[in-house]
């Protein structure tokens, strides 16, 4: 058919001869996805901290009524249990405050992405714009050489 000639694969847009800008915007779009995604994972971190803390403070509470109804020799097992317990616990809440951690870092690296792109595109526009104001006196020179021109 004619659409199919060689010419036809040519009209297709190349993506590396697309404009800075819209290369610039879709990262901005996906910056911003990012930093939104960010955010909503740190408010759940939050909430997961907040309930294991709670979980620990309900478990010490059960685990000291228990004690307080033994007597000595009886709470001694008991005793070792929870803080065999307790120790399991602590270290799954310090993971998470290290994932905390390292979530936090990286939303850092995105804002800072996020602005070393704003800053481009601002030397982009501008750019673009003084090329613009080249082009258009080089067009204009070109049309004025022309008229002097003798015919």
């Amino acid at each position: 058919s004619p659409g199919q000639g060689p010419g036809a694969a040519a009209e297709r847009p190349d993506p590396s001869r697309l404009r800075p800008h819209v290369v610039l915007a879709q990262e901005n779009t996906q910056i911003r996805d990012l930093q939104q995604e960010n955010r909503e994972l740190w408010v759940s971190l939050e909430e997961h901290q907040d309930a294991l803390e709670l979980i620990m403070s309900k478990y010490r509470k059960q685990m000291l009524q228990l004690l307080e109804g033994r007597k000595g020799e009886e709470a001694e097992p008991v005793l070792k249990v929870h803080q065999a317990n307790s120790g399991e616990i602590e270290s799954q809440i310090d993971r998470i405050c290290e994932m905390g951690e390292v979530m936090r870092k990286a939303v850092q690296v995105d804002d800072e992405q996020f602005f070393k792109v704003q800053e481009k595109l601002a030397q982009l526009e501008l750019e673009n714009k003084e090329l613009r104001e080249l082009l258009s006196i080089s067009k204009e020179s070109f049309e004025v050489r022309r008229e002097d021109l003798p015919d």
